[in-house]
């Protein structure tokens, strides 16, 4: 062989080092992308499982609404006087099922929460509100606003004069 196109053993030794290693890499890469998917599927199924638990309970809760419903309506019976009909309800009365209650300090985070949700809210409405951008068109509607109704009492005034003088030269009396 001729010595200047000939490839040294220690770079085809590297070569081979790097196509071994990148083979490795591809497998590796394979066998974890399967692990995946069968955890996808698996978490996929105990979703679809899930859902429909969660099918099965809204209709039994439904059908629970129903037959409430139906009994209220059944047992209230609308009252006739003076032509009108009344509803007597069960207003007042005490509720035989009891109303879950949370707990002191979750309802306190509740509580606070919402407050703090408000209160950044109506900050936000009212940094909005107040930006120069909005003062100027409020100004500028004012303006309009104000022009407008002084033409429009201008015009009322002159058609006013206007019947006033049309009845004087009539000879009728004005009213007032």
């Amino acid at each position: 062989m001729i010595a200047h196109l000939a490839v040294p053993t220690w770079l085809a030794a590297a070569l081979l080092l790097v196509v071994a290693g990148l083979a490795l890499a591809v497998v590796a890469m394979a066998a974890s992308v399967r692990a995946q998917r069968r955890r996808t599927q698996t978490l996929l199924e105990q979703a679809a499982a899930d859902a429909e638990e969660l099918r099965t309970q809204l209709a039994g809760i439904e059908q629970q609404l129903a037959e409430r419903a139906v009994e209220t309506t059944a047992s209230r019976t609308p009252v006739t006087s003076d032509g009108r009909e009344y509803l007597i309800t069960d207003l007042g009365r005490e509720r035989a099922e009891a109303v879950p209650a949370l707990p002191a300090p979750v309802f306190v985070d509740v509580l606070l929460r919402e407050s703090m949700i408000r209160t950044a809210s109506l900050a936000a409405g009212l940094r909005r509100a107040l930006a120069p951008e909005a003062r100027n068109r409020i100004r500028f509607e004012m303006r309009r606003e104000v022009k407008r109704a002084r033409k429009q009492r201008k015009a009322d005034l002159r058609t006013a004069r206007r019947e006033f003088e049309a009845r004087q030269r009539a000879g009728i009396e004005p009213a007032g």
